[in-house]
């Protein structure tokens, strides 16, 4: 019998989710950053290996809600724990011992589904400098940069799944559009170039998205807080906002595997972090 349901990976912000699930699936679809709350909404990576299926979810990191987008973010966390069939909760060894997922999460009950502890960055940290007695059965140590640990994190989690029929045909890697993958690493060139506190207040809407064509031809909208933020966006010239088309297609292409024309523009929405309206037309509210 073959087994297949949600895996979701959850913690804290900034404890690689982002880098494990790409780690898994084998193909970059979460935007990495270091700076932390990059992942807004959940991403989906798939991965058939033998007779199990994993559903894989990245979801954004259990915080400490600042504003209206934080409130939606920590939701949208919370609602992935509900719904997994499984719960990878991940952790950096450094900081080992895990709080109990409850806490960080602050749940009123125990999540129903079975909980695998994911130490993460353990190249970071030596597992002889950190632990001091045998850690259970249900915990892993994993490096998704070296790749050591995800075999037996996969086994671990493998065992866990429930008994069922795939979800999907066992060639898919992910189960979101191509013109979602293309805002998101719109947004994840914007962590990688611009500065400080501006990427957080950057979303990106596709207006559109011609696949039928060639080279497939993405028109989209890079939206800030402020006209000073605009500014900065486009930089002198329009340098920068050529520069963020650059690297924004060039991740759009590997994923594609293919050509891509990628039209920015950038806009003022005032407050949209702050406003359900404008979370609301941007995808990240309900």
């Amino acid at each position: 019998m073959t087994r297949c349901g949600v895996v979701v990976l959850a913690g804290r912000p900034n404890v690689g989710k982002s880098t494990l699930l790409n780690a898994l699936v084998g193909e970059h679809l979460a935007i990495v950053s270091p700076k932390p709350q990059s992942t807004r909404l959940p991403v989906v990576g798939l991965l058939t290996r033998g007779d199990a299926q994993f559903i894989f979810t990245d979801s954004p990191g259990l915080l400490e809600p600042e504003y209206q987008l934080h409130e939606v973010m920590r939701a949208a966390a919370v609602r992935a724990i509900d719904d997994a069939e499984v719960i990878a909760y991940l952790h950096p060894l450094a900081e080992f011992p895990a709080p109990p997922l409850e806490q960080v999460a602050k749940l009123k009950r125990p999540p129903r589904a079975p909980v695998v502890t994911v130490y993460t960055k353990a190249d970071l940290a030596p597992t002889s400098t950190v632990l001091h007695q045998p850690p259970p059965s249900s915990t892993v140590f994993v490096s998704a940069l070296t790749g050591a640990g995800l075999d037996i994190l996969l086994e671990t989690l493998r065992v866990a799944l429930p008994e069922s029929p795939f979800h999907y045909n066992p060639d898919e890697l992910a189960t979101q559009p191509m013109r979602f993958f293309a805002a998101e690493f719109v947004r994840e060139a914007a962590f990688e170039l611009l500065h400080e506190e501006l990427p957080y207040s950057v979303a990106v809407e596709i207006d559109e998205f011609r696949e039928e064509q060639s080279p497939v031809y993405i028109r989209a909208v890079v939206y800030v807080e402020r006209a000073s933020q605009k500014g900065i966006v486009i930089g002198e010239g329009g340098r920068t906002i050529k520069a963020l088309g650059q690297a924004a297609r060039a991740k759009i292409e590997a994923l594609l595997g293919g050509r891509v024309f990628l039209e920015l523009h950038a806009k003022v929405l005032p407050k949209w972090r702050r406003q359900q309206s404008s979370l609301k037309r941007l995808g990240y509210a309900r």
